[in-house]
């Protein structure tokens, strides 16, 4: 529980075997508001790590072995502890992830429902009955895999957690999670705390932390080591390659879920108020930190300006500073890294001759909702994640040309498209370079039982529903002869 008079909790030390073990070293977790401490978290160690894979791999026999109906309540009764442990969330979500109020409510809404889906999926089938030459009774079953290592980032921690682990421990695997070093509660130390109180048997679930410092030995036990059998990671293009390649190098499987350079277009024929709504909200929802964040928003020319006064007026209205008062919706950036990688776009993007049409104002980790216009292929503003509060505004002529524009990017996660002609924004749907899109919806959409995820550089694989069931498990051929079969007389 959270303290009611400074929100922080009390740190119980890492989470391996069902027991909380303290570590001889502690870092600062840091509120991103005002750089004040707001707790102290366990430094684990490449040896935390591996002892955590060791008793998760002790419990899989029978955790996988239980009946799948158990598995589910399990993941039942976590929901209904998240439910109940909505306030204690929401303030971390605050003051431990610089969020505004309304976006921690948002997480605990939808966390529940991950795990309420996982629960779903342990009544799903988990294989088919196939033809056979030889009168076989053949069968294709999915299998647990044993551990699977969850690495998940900072920006919607609760979600970006719950979403990779959920499915997979429902269907029988064991959990190893390390979450990221600035928000080790929020993506970590909570859901410990949730599955200790859910009676989940010990190892099934562990949680190791860790500050940047131990970050590369302790992701290298998760990634390296062999009793690992899966790795769910979630965070930068660059980390993500590294664990890619590192896991192709193993032949071990992994779901991998990077960044994206999102678009949002807007057709001649949309509806206005639609438009600016699904621009403002995924512009700017929390500060544009989001993997799905709409970072450029492409508009039929002969609706620009209109679009534009819709959009400035809307992003007008959001107010920035401490998320402490409920009234400010824009908060900080995570950390100084981050806002010099805004701030540097947005110098990059001016001195190439773009334009500020509302924002640009940076104070400290606040970044104002920012709308750049006059945006040319050579910014890096075009092309590179921003990950901050920031969106350009480009005119187009053709529908060709917006597929284009959008497509010019590395990255290929989610898109929106505004348009009453639903079968034109299909048509166009289909020619983007991306692994969702969502038509008359802004590009920001999660639904727990649909296909998660991205193409080019922004990952492999898929979560969610029968998607997570395959990225985690194996698919085995079982068959049973009846004496059909016979084999050459020599033999």
């Amino acid at each position: 529980m959270l303290d009611s008079a400074t929100n922080a909790p009390s740190i119980k030390g890492l989470y391996i075997n069902g027991q909380w073990q303290q570590t001889p070293g502690q870092f600062d977790d840091l509120n991103p508001s005002d750089g004040s401490l707001w707790a102290r978290i366990p430094e684990g160690t490449a040896a935390d790590t591996r002892r955590a894979i060791e008793a998760a791999q002790a419990a899989f026999p029978a955790w996988a072995g239980l009946k799948f109906q158990e598995r589910a309540e399990f993941m039942l009764k976590a929901a209904a502890i998240i439910e109940k442990r909505a306030p204690d969330f929401i303030a971390a979500a605050q003051f431990e992830g610089g969020g505004w109020y309304g976006k921690g409510v948002y997480e605990t809404k939808v966390m529940p429902e991950m795990l309420k889906a996982a629960a779903a999926v342990c009544y799903a089938p988990i294989g088919e009955v196939l033809p056979s030459l030889n009168g076989k009774v053949s069968t294709a079953v999915r299998s647990p895999m044993g551990v699977v290592a969850v690495i998940s980032p900072w920006n919607m921690p609760g979600i970006l957690a719950t979403r990779p682990f959920s499915v997979p421990m429902a269907m029988g695997n064991t959990i190893v999670l390390k979450p990221s070093e600035e928000t080790p509660w929020l993506g970590g130390l909570f859901f410990a705390e949730v599955m200790e109180e859910a009676g989940v048997p010990p190892g099934v679930f562990n949680v190791v932390t860790c500050s940047r410092r131990n970050v590369a030995e302790v992701g290298d036990e998760l990634v390296d080591n062999p009793t690992v059998k899966g790795v769910a990671f979630t965070g930068s293009a660059a980390v993500g390659r590294r664990i890619a390649a590192k896991c192709g190098a193993h032949l071990k499987k992994a779901c991998i879920e990077l960044g994206g350079k999102d678009s949002l277009i807007v057709l001649e024929d949309a509806n206005m108020e639609r438009a600016t709504s699904a621009a403002s909200f995924g512009a700017f929802m929390h500060q544009g930190q989001i993997c799905m964040s709409v970072e450029k928003v492409l508009v039929h020319e002969k609706v620009y300006d209109e679009f534009l006064r819709g959009f400035l007026a809307r992003a007008a209205k959001l107010k920035t500073g401490n998320v402490a008062d409920k009234s400010n919706v824009i908060g900080p950036l995570i950390n100084d890294r981050q806002v010099a990688n805004v701030k540097h776009q947005l110098d990059d993007a001016i001195a190439k001759g773009a334009k500020i049409a509302i924002g640009g104002g940076v104070s400290g980790r606040f970044v104002e909702p920012t709308i750049v216009t006059h945006v040319t292929p050579d910014m890096d503003i075009w092309r590179d994640e921003t990950f901050g509060p920031v969106a350009v505004v480009v005119p187009f002529r053709t529908d060709d040309e917006a597929i284009a524009m959008n497509n010019d990017t590395e990255y290929g996660l989610s898109a929106g498209i505004i348009s009453r002609d639903e079968h034109r924004a299909m048509d166009i749907a289909k020619r983007l370079e991306t692994g969702m899109c969502h038509i008359n919806c802004a590009s920001i959409n999660d639904e727990a039982h649909a296909p998660f995820g991205g193409t080019k550089a922004s990952g492999l694989g898929r979560y969610g529903g029968r998607w997570s069931l395959e990225a985690f498990s194996e698919t085995r051929w079982i068959t049973l002869d009846r004496g059909q079969k016979h084999y050459p007389p020599v033999f």
